[in-house]
């Protein structure tokens, strides 16, 4: 029997807004978004939304649940026994779940552990959002990331690096481009996987209908990314011209990330954070707020991701990443858009996730207020009244 959701701001995720509207459910749908009570059944249980704002789930385009937050999480992942490290991102999932992250895309786990949460939440065995994962990352080797990465060297190894990722059952195959800021001995603006080697893992992954991301932040990096036809940057500190205008084009998405830079260069070395990466992320930092504004005002799609399990940059913490984007310069609503139907294109999910529409699956929030008055809403877990994913309330 449908259930409905009524007398509530309804904000549909695509850009449009509905001051009270019925967002009706059947199972795991959303059976239709209606403006007229008479066309309800009254067979129909309602539940009153009065106060709040309907909404689509969130979905964060850059997650890493294998990494805690801590202030070196990467070196502390690579010395945790597996069995501790599933327990420690299946909590993980579903912190972020119950935060009103109802998709997420990680974007580089530790032997196979991100592909066995994903599973196990699939199969209702646990608690979490819905999951894309790349399993681990490729890196060359001694290159960024290394520690959790697979390395690789010259075009044919990476190569078969895609296809092992793709053979575990990756969603989508990651590439290290760049060097970045959490790895020791390496720059951000360093270009790394060459383009040869970048186009042999994208053809890969395309070959098997899968998409591709790439930690990009140096300028040569994200040009050779590009050129070998890749789906996604992550971070982009260092977009040129030439990069924005192939993103541009070819409707390449950014997704910048801001919250891993800010808690890195905000906590200091006094927060136990080594001290190079420290120095990196202050360095680049500004020079990314400018790389993010001029991919915004030319047009560049932009999807909202956090990097999250970085230092001190927590799961279920995912929504602060809304606040830092209107710090930038996006109007709440362009944030939330970033957070939902953008993201979902970008994931290849737009036509079940992302927007409340008819058809689509029930991934909503009931939040208290007004996010495109506050977006920072989003971000303090007490306005988030109910989650649903699938039509089923979690929280």
């Amino acid at each position: 029997m449908p259930f409905v959701l009524v007398n509530g701001r309804v904000l549909t995720g695509d850009g449009e807004v509905f001051d009270s509207a019925c967002v009706v459910v059947e199972k795991d749908r959303i059976m239709d978004v209606l403006t007229d009570r008479e066309a309800l059944s009254p067979d129909w249980k309602q539940l009153d939304a009065s106060n709040h704002t309907i909404m689509p789930g969130l979905i964060d385009s850059h997650v890493h649940m294998c990494l805690n937050g801590s202030a070196d999480p990467l070196n502390l992942a690579s010395k945790m026994n597996l069995p501790a490290l599933t327990l420690l991102a299946a909590s993980q999932a579903e912190k972020t779940l119950k935060a009103g992250i109802t998709t997420v895309r990680d974007l580089g786990g530790v032997d196979g552990v991100d592909l066995a949460v994903r599973d196990a939440i699939n199969k209702g065995e646990i608690k979490g959002p819905r999951m894309l994962v790349s399993g681990k990352p490729l890196c060359i080797t001694g290159g960024h990331g290394w520690l959790m990465g697979r390395e690789a060297d010259g075009a044919d190894d990476f190569r078969k690096a895609a296809r092992e990722q793709l053979k575990a059952g990756a969603d989508v195959v990651k590439i290290i481009s760049t060097g970045g800021v959490l790895t020791l001995g390496v720059e951000p603006g360093s270009a790394q996987a060459c383009l040869e080697e970048q186009k042999a893992a994208v053809e890969e992954a395309h070959k098997a209908g899968r998409k591709t991301a790439s930690h990009a932040q140096g300028t040569q990096g994200i040009l050779n990314s590009l050129k070998a036809g890749i789906d996604s940057i992550e971070h982009g500190f260092f977009l040129n011209d030439e990069s924005i205008e192939l993103m541009r084009t070819n409707k390449v998405y950014l997704v910048p990330t801001i919250a891993a830079l800010t808690f890195i260069a905000d906590k200091g070395v006094e927060s136990g954070i080594p001290a190079p990466f420290v120095e990196k992320a202050r360095n680049v930092r500004e020079a990314h707020k400018k790389s993010i504004q001029r991919a915004k005002e030319s047009g560049v799609p932009i999807a909202m991701g956090t990097d999250a399990g970085t230092p001190f940059n927590l799961h279920g913490e995912n929504a602060f990443e809304l606040k830092l984007m209107v710090d930038y310069g996006f109007t709440a609503h362009e944030a939330i858009i970033a957070a939902t139907s953008q993201a979902a294109r970008l994931l290849g999910q737009e036509g079940d996730l992302g927007v409340v529409a008819k058809g689509k699956q029930a991934d909503l929030l009931l939040v208290k207020g007004d996010p495109l008055k506050d977006v920072e809403l989003l971000s303090r877990s007490e306005n988030i009244t109910t989650v649903f994913k699938a039509g089923e309330p979690v929280r």
